[in-house]
């Protein structure tokens, strides 16, 4: 019977230490999963974080593009306006150079004829309505008609002078 007893005691003793070696088992496995539980966690964290990274690289980009939008729209505009007022400019070029051919013209013909210069006066200030359009239009002919200047003319100069001075009473 002891040898019937040793063998039912063998059983019982491997039966605990097969349940230990399970128990063991468990835990080895229980702390793997922990420990792939917190690398899992970790990196779930890094990549919350690089989104919130990006989410704010994408914000801050997203208002520089905006900013730049912005600043294009503007310069389009003020270019825009620009073009206008050159072309605006150019028209008001194109007519005194026309007016000038003309008045050009006439002085010509009356060097040719020898005539008195009243007409060339007239011509010059024409179409003047206010005193600051006679400044302006006095300027003009000044820096043309100078001595100085390679097609310039004492006697126009003072024939230009009169009647500047006559017409800038008549708007006082």
């Amino acid at each position: 019977m002891q040898q019937s007893a040793a063998k039912m005691s063998e059983p019982n003793v491997i039966y605990p230490q097969w349940c230990l070696s399970e128990e063991e088992e468990i835990d080895r496995k229980r702390q793997k999963l922990r420990e792939e539980r917190r690398e899992l966690e970790k990196e779930r964290r890094n990549l919350e974080r690089e989104r919130q990274d990006f989410l704010i690289e994408k914000r801050a980009e997203d208002r520089r593009i905006e900013t730049e939008r912005h600043l294009f729209e503007m310069k389009w505009k003020i270019l825009e306006e620009e073009i206008k007022k050159l072309a605006v400019e150019k028209q008001q070029f194109e007519k005194q150079r026309s007016f000038y051919r003309y008045v050009s013209a006439h002085e010509k013909k009356e060097r040719a004829t020898a005539e008195p210069r009243t007409f060339a006066k007239a011509m010059f200030f024409a179409g003047v309505s206010s005193e600051q359009a006679l400044k302006k239009r006095y300027k003009d002919l000044i820096k043309i008609y100078h001595p100085d200047n390679l097609g310039g003319d004492n006697g126009m100069i003072q024939e230009i002078n009169r009647e500047y001075d006559r017409l800038k009473q008549r708007y006082r």
